[in-house]
């Protein structure tokens, strides 16, 4: 047998890192709903949230920047989807890319989230509204000891770095609902197709555990919105952001 074959996609063992955040409960739904292993990370206090799971996942309890349970937690694993959070001062995102980097399976496919603030190569073109709660709400929330919008930054460029199977997945406004589809994507913030600005939560849990078998996505750092979206249904995704 290849050991670089690439694994069948309904037998793949998957961790999610921050499994018990809505948006990783999504994604540990749909991942289960496509007969993957999962594997999920989280804080102690938060296991219960997982709950609704139990029987049907098995739960590493920790922090997500502490290496030893990302090292227990993605052993063996096909693929790791990741929450980066800038929770805190103290190197929480980077901490958590890092550890997911370094101990991943080399070919695993590495998914991570973040906002549509992070840019991969600068052409992206932001809104007056959103470059100025980035000014604005990044340093308070930094004063504050409660979140590091720079430290996100840092998490992707090293992520932007590597020589991983990655893909960094930039989320729009997001929504609760009803699932209404795989969302469409462009290469940079500000592109018509995104104008909208608005994605179902639960979709863009869908794109992240859909992009663990997307080679197309390979290194890309996708900026999403929801399909239904006024502008994705004016602006129909053509080239690489069609599906």
């Amino acid at each position: 047998m290849d050991p670089h074959a690439r694994p069948d996609p309904v037998r793949l063992k998957v961790c999610i890192v921050g499994a018990s955040g809505k948006l990783g409960q999504y994604m540990v739904k749909h991942a289960l709903d496509r007969g993957y292993q999962v594997v999920g990370v989280c804080r102690e206090e938060s296991v219960g949230k997982l709950d609704a799971f139990k029987g049907r996942m098995t739960v590493m309890a920790g922090a997500t920047d502490d290496r030893n349970v990302i090292a227990r937690a993605v052993a063996g694993c096909d693929g790791v989807l990741t929450v980066l959070v800038p929770r805190g001062v103290h190197g929480y995102s980077s901490g958590t890319a890092q550890a997911v980097l370094d101990h991943a399976r080399p070919e695993a496919r590495l998914v991570f989230s973040c906002g549509w603030h992070i840019s991969r190569d600068g052409h992206d073109v932001y809104s007056l509204k959103l470059k100025a709660l980035v000014k604005i709400a990044g340093p308070l929330a930094k004063l504050a000891r409660f979140a590091d919008l720079g430290d996100q930054v840092e998490a992707c460029r090293r992520i932007f770095a590597s020589n991983t199977r990655w893909t960094m997945v930039r989320g729009s406004d997001l929504q609760e609902g009803d699932s209404q589809g795989l969302p469409v994507w462009s290469r940079h913030v500000g592109d018509p197709i995104l104008a909208s600005n608005l994605t179902r939560r639960v979709d863009f849990a869908l794109f992240m555990v859909d992009a663990l078998t997307n080679d197309q996505l390979v290194q890309e750092a996708p900026a999403i919105v929801g399909c239904r979206t006024p502008s994705a249904l004016a602006h129909p995704a053509t080239g690489a952001g069609a599906r």
